[in-house]
């Protein structure tokens, strides 16, 4: 399985600090906040990771080099403009491959075991395997809801066929386990959301969707209030 940290964002709210800096180079906790991902993914097992490129991008780069000291082979996915989260991984299609992919958001620290994941994901035959949680601002960033047995009946607005009974709400934290044939279910070119676009069009197809429930810690760094909170909840774990 291959990885790919989205990391080309402009990183708008966290100005003026990413006037000069990529958000994915912004540190927390003494690191830059886009090896966290990195070493989620290597301690999963995974070798090989793509990380796209737009903001700043020469200087994710330059950091990362070709990855070896992160335990990992590191390849590149230039945008010279921004595709979005559907667009990047589109964009990236050759160097992902056939086969299962893992994406996660540079922006975000999560200590979740992905090698644990993936035996979920394939146990369930899944298209994707989305991360979910629980958090008081679910409604905020829309409800992902899952059937008793984990599989996904609405996604925001939209609801599978046959979908009956209760369902329970969760939001989705970013990290995604991903089947090649996704691509079919995305346009062919230009900037687009994978929410957005691909995820309802799967749902409409039938597709095997599911939700994989996570408790653990999730910090998304988007705002200055989110790096703030995030810088001492770290401090705070290490003090533990």
């Amino acid at each position: 399985m291959r990885a790919m940290i989205l990391a080309a964002g402009e990183g708008l709210r966290l100005r003026p600090l990413t006037e000069h800096t990529p958000k994915a180079l912004v540190e927390v906790g003494g690191r830059p906040l886009i090896e966290y991902a990195l070493e989620t993914v290597a301690r999963a097992g995974i070798s090989e990771a793509i990380v796209n490129l737009h903001h700043f991008g020469d200087r994710i780069r330059a950091h990362l080099a070709d990855g070896r000291r992160f335990g990992l082979r590191i390849l590149y996915s230039e945008e010279p403009v921004l595709l979005g989260s559907g667009g990047g991984l589109r964009h990236a299609q050759t160097l992902l491959g056939p086969q299962t992919f893992v994406t996660l958001n540079a922006d975000t620290i999560i200590d979740i075991d992905l090698a644990q994941e993936l035996r979920f994901h394939r146990e369930k035959g899944a298209i994707a395997t989305m991360v979910l949680r629980k958090d008081a601002r679910m409604a905020h960033y829309g409800l992902i809801q899952l059937e008793r047995n984990g599989r996904v009946g609405r996604f925001l607005r939209h609801i599978r066929a046959g979908v009956t009974g209760e369902l329970e709400p969760y939001m989705f934290t970013g990290v995604q386990i991903l089947e090649p044939r996704v691509f079919a279910y995305m346009p062919a070119e230009g900037a687009f959301s994978i929410t957005e676009a691909t995820y309802p069009r799967m749902l409409a197809a039938g597709e095997p969707i599911f939700g994989y429930p996570f408790e653990g810690m999730w910090l998304t760094v988007g705002t200055a209030d989110e790096l703030a909170h995030a810088r001492h909840a770290l401090d705070a774990r290490t003090l533990d």
